[in-house]
């Protein structure tokens, strides 16, 4: 009888190694949490203090000549640069989107056989390119190849080059959450396949396709390097003029004036700055507040 009752000396002998297994893994848990607390402060304290650097410098060289005057050497305003700015991220959306949607669509909808495998492939290669490798290549074939020489067409088409795999990967995605039940009724009610695709789905998909639009645009809007190989830099406003023209871009004026020596180059850097700043927050609040609006 007193076989077939446990002692507590077994109970406790039976339990102690559980208790050691559940010590050693709270202790875990906490010494992986502390890394990564350690971890994002690591990333977020230095983070923080270059946009309160920028955004405060920044704010302080605002004033009405930036806005109105071109810039004169080291000195003057940005009207030339955001103009340039503007036009050029403009033009690079109106290249990309529309190949970025139907690359999208078709990697969507036609892209499981190997033509799709091919093109998907080489939409992540493009996107894992440097900036200014694309910015070199557009150098060889169209500022020196074609003779466009520095100009706002070369810089449009070198960003619209850099942002359609975005384009691309957001179409696709967006059009894959798509229920099958929709496409089915559209085929139900008659629709062909082409139909079905651009009048039913792709519509259904307009978040996640005007999300990837946005998102682009906002890279377009901070890129350096791919536009001193293809735009070059003007002190004047752009006339218009697509090739043979140089234009003049924010972010040139961030990477050139900064390391010049006057007080008038370092306040005309971070004014820039705080406006390409200023836009990229802008264009990720209006994608988050249209996700919300048209989920």
């Amino acid at each position: 009888m007193s076989s077939l009752v446990s002692s507590p000396d077994a109970s406790q002998s039976v339990l102690e190694p559980e208790l050691r297994v559940s010590g050693r893994r709270r202790t875990a848990a906490v010494v992986f949490g502390l890394l990564c607390s350690l971890s994002f402060l690591l990333v977020v304290v230095p983070l923080a203090d270059i946009l309160w650097t920028v955004l405060s410098r920044g704010a302080r060289a605002l004033n009405l000549q930036v806005f109105t005057q071109v810039t004169n050497g080291i000195s003057g305003g940005l009207l030339n640069a955001i103009e340039g700015t503007l036009a050029m991220s403009a033009g690079a959306l109106l290249f990309a989107a529309p190949v970025g949607v139907v690359t999208g669509v078709y990697l969507a909808e036609f892209g499981k056989g190997v033509w799709g495998k091919v093109v998907r492939f080489l939409a992540d290669v493009l996107t894992g390119v440097p900036s200014i490798v694309l910015g070199y290549f557009s150098y060889v074939t169209l500022v020196e190849g074609l003779g466009w020489q520095f100009s706002a067409l070369a810089g449009a088409i070198t960003l619209a080059i850099l942002i359609v795999p975005y384009i691309a990967r957001f179409t696709e995605l967006a059009m894959r959450q798509n229920p099958s039940s929709l496409r089915e009724a559209g085929y139900a009610l008659g629709g062909r396949e082409h139909q079905v695709v651009f009048k039913i789905l792709l519509p259904a998909s307009r978040s996640g396709v005007i999300t990837g639009v946005l998102l682009s645009l906002a890279i377009s809007v901070g890129e350096t390097a791919p536009l001193i190989y293809t735009a070059g830099w003007s002190n004047y406003m752009w006339n218009g003029q697509l090739t043979h023209e140089p234009v003049g871009y924010l972010t040139y004026v961030i990477w050139s004036f900064i390391n010049q020596p006057f007080a008038s180059a370092h306040a005309l850097a971070y004014a820039a700055a705080f406006l390409v700043i200023a836009v990229v927050l802008t264009i990720n609040i209006a994608t988050r507040m249209f996700l919300r609006r048209h989920p």
